[in-house]
């Protein structure tokens, strides 16, 4: 029996896969995804490997002020295989306090590798056994904590150091929570404008947790109730989350789940089931769905009209469109036509009775999930996108009837692409009113889920 930790023969551990990603990557350009599926099968602990790997790019800055504050060395001027192999290991020793700390010091020291030589394990040994030595408590209740001595795990755990690393929140909270949380310090501060202390703490916390995975049920081929029985004889932890959705605890490859290749659900947030529930679809409608990849969404309005609509599904991009017609076929969907984005531009689409514009965005609701967002999100680029909004939003306005509806959403939390974006919109046209809004805050929690923003117009 292996040790835990410790590859089996011919195969690598969770944590060599890890550091061999994180070396490589750069989280401006790579997506950690793609970088992963090229080496996962080196390991049996693929579930394991993928998720040091994302919490450790979602709290990469925070690592780094804790080797750098331990270490006595700048982040660069840390070679940078043994960057990645401390920032795994500090990332189990600070967010996964149930690991034992010798298992992860000794697998740090030996990854290092013949190749590395005895002065830097011997470093990456001493680096680590500094910042075991100044951990005062692995999981501490944050209550009367010292927060420049403290790192959040979940709302309700942190790890405890014995000496001030971070920023004085007191003096300075936009410094502390972007240190803390490994944000942009600009966006942390837009936060606190519109929402205040708490609830930009609590927006921080849900940007850096492990995002629960949630099964939004085909009502067309099965009911929760026998989902749920399937799922729970496959030995799956499952549970109702709300009335047609199943939450999934545990790592699971989704694929392998009961019931995927019979399409009896998709996987789908929380948040991100709102959208198509604002709009409403019946059937008998003609409905588009206008950035409709991969999919997700467009099934769900297949599913709540019954099947029994006039789906046209496009998107920008030909090769994500390819995904819709995967998901459509796995759930047999007879009511979707998908059309390349270049034929409904040459304008001979009728009117339709309500359009889906499921916005390209920043993405800063979905931080958690989206891993790299957080390193390539700008100000500037959010006015860039908002510019994207508008033009898609007034292409929506010449799709749809008299008496018809709009349904824009986006996966931001941020005013300026979804408040600010509708209320342009609806001063630019008097004829359109806007029937309902909703922004969703990222949570963790039992429930955990993303952020989104829904607004739907109606034209009068």
């Amino acid at each position: 029996m292996k040790k835990h930790g410790m590859p089996s023969k011919n195969l690598r551990s969770a944590r060599a896969i890890a550091a061999q990603v994180l070396r490589g990557f750069d989280p401006v350009r790579d997506y950690a995804g793609q970088m992963l599926d090229h080496v996962l099968d080196q390991t049996e602990e693929k579930q394991r490997a993928t998720d040091l790997v994302l919490n450790a790019i979602r709290n990469r800055c925070a690592l780094d002020s804790v080797i750098a504050a331990f270490s006595g060395r700048p982040i660069a001027r840390i070679d940078a295989k043994l960057l990645s192999i401390l920032r795994v290991a500090t990332c189990e020793l600070v967010y996964n306090p149930a690991t034992p700390v010798y298992s992860i010091v000794d697998e740090a020291v030996k990854n290092v590798g013949a190749t590395g030589g005895k002065k830097q394990s011997g470093f990456v040994n001493a680096v680590l056994r500094q910042i075991t030595r100044h951990i005062a408590n692995r999981q501490a209740d944050p209550a009367g904590t010292n927060p420049r001595r403290t790192l959040f795990q979940t709302a309700e755990s942190v790890c405890e150091f014995d000496t001030d690393f971070l920023p004085d929140p007191t003096a300075s909270p936009v410094a502390w929570l972007s240190e803390s949380f490994s944000l942009p310090a600009w966006l942390v501060g837009e936060w606190l404008d519109e929402f205040g202390a708490e609830r930009t703490k609590d927006i921080c916390l849900a940007c850096n947790r492990r995002p629960s995975v949630y099964l939004r049920v085909n009502p067309l081929r099965t009911t929760p109730e026998d989902l749920l029985s399937r799922l729970r004889h496959a030995n799956v932890q499952a549970e109702p989350a709300t009335p047609d959705m199943i939450h999934i605890a545990g790592p699971h490859t989704v694929t392998q789940l009961p019931g995927f290749s019979e399409g009896l659900f998709a996987v789908q947030d929380l948040s991100a089931s709102h959208a198509v529930r604002a709009l409403g679809p019946q059937p008998g409608w003609s409905i588009l769905d206008l950035c409709s990849a991969p999919g997700t969404k467009t099934m769900q309005i297949a599913e709540l009209s019954r099947d029994d609509a006039k789906i046209t599904a496009t998107d920008i991009d030909p090769a994500r469109l390819e995904r819709v017609r995967e998901n459509v076929a796995r759930l047999d969907l007879k009511s979707v036509t998908i059309v390349p984005h270049a034929q409904l531009e040459q304008g001979a689409t009728k009117p339709f009775d309500a359009v889906l514009l499921d916005a390209p965005c920043s993405n800063t609701g979905v931080l958690a999930r989206r891993v790299e967002a957080r390193f390539r999100v700008t100000a500037q680029a959010i006015r860039d996108i908002g510019e994207t909004q508008k033009q898609l939003l007034e292409k929506a306005a010449g799709l749809v009837k008299p008496d018809g509806r709009i349904c824009y959403s986006t996966c931001s939390i941020q005013r300026r692409e979804n408040q600010d974006t509708i209320r342009g919109f609806l001063a630019r046209h008097d004829e359109f009113e806007l029937a309902s809004e909703s922004l969703l805050l990222p949570a963790s929690g039992p429930f955990d889920h993303d952020g989104a923003y829904v607004a739907l117009l109606i034209r009068k």
